[in-house]
């Protein structure tokens, strides 16, 4: 039987083309043997809209294609980068796309997939942020702007945010057990998997809730968790 793969926070941008590059032979290599990829956010540093045309976004765009056409099933769960993947990013590289919190039967076992940064609670002001832009009016004003417009509000924003970040304690950024605890005994399930913290782990199940594996982002190293239904392994790999 072949196994799922799971990735996420691999922000590909032209400012990284080694991740780029990584990205497209993970795709030739453990993505073709898998039954099925699910990307859980962040695969884009940005994404502005489904008719952003630069290089990175089409070529990420023509290798999933390429992928879904030898036969392995893909799914992608939006992240905080790039929650305006819709429809037309759907239709070209045959993604199915999943709802922000999603539960899947995993070779037997019910398993919640999220992006996770609504897991951390205590990061008050992002989720505010958030809250603001996720809004339904407020993207389709965002759509309507100049391609041009939208770049320059990105930047800005992107900058702001990392100023922001650098002020922030780990411990804010990171998921709170009670937001962990909430959703799992929500959905009812066992397992959950999720990225955006870039902590890769996996922890085991305790009393309060069951397990939790935290994929990893893609920087000096890419990672990417392999389900069968035997085993469950974090994989990390040199970039």
């Amino acid at each position: 039987m072949k196994p799922t793969l799971f990735i996420s926070d691999l922000h590909l941008s032209d400012q990284r083309p080694d991740l780029v590059r990584a990205f497209f032979h993970f795709l030739d290599t453990q993505a073709r043997d898998a039954e099925a990829l699910y990307i859980l956010g962040d695969l884009f540093d940005f994404w502005l809209g489904d008719d952003d045309d630069d290089d990175i976004s089409q070529q990420v765009m023509g290798a999933l294609q390429t992928l879904h056409q030898t036969g392995v099933k893909l799914f992608f769960l939006q992240g905080n980068r790039d929650f305006l993947v819709a429809s037309g990013f759907a239709k070209l590289t045959g993604c199915a796309l999943l709802d922000e919190e999603t539960v899947i039967d995993l070779y037997g076992t019910p398993t919640l997939l999220m992006h996770g940064d609504t897991l951390c609670t205590d990061d008050v002001k992002y989720l505010e942020f958030r809250r603001k832009v996720q809004n339904p009016i407020t993207q389709f004003i965002f759509r309507l702007l100049p391609l041009s417009v939208r770049k320059k509000i990105f930047y800005k924003v992107k900058t702001g945010s990392k100023t922001s970040q650098q002020q922030k304690s780990a411990m804010i950024m990171d998921v709170t057990e009670q937001a962990v605890i909430d959703v799992m005994q929500k959905h009812q399930v066992t397992r959950l998997i999720h990225g955006h913290t870039h902590r890769p782990t996996v922890h085991p199940a305790t009393e309060k809730h069951g397990e939790r594996i935290v994929l990893g982002d893609w920087d000096q190293n890419g990672w990417y968790l392999q389900v069968d239904a035997d085993s469950r392994k974090l994989e990390k790999f040199a970039i």
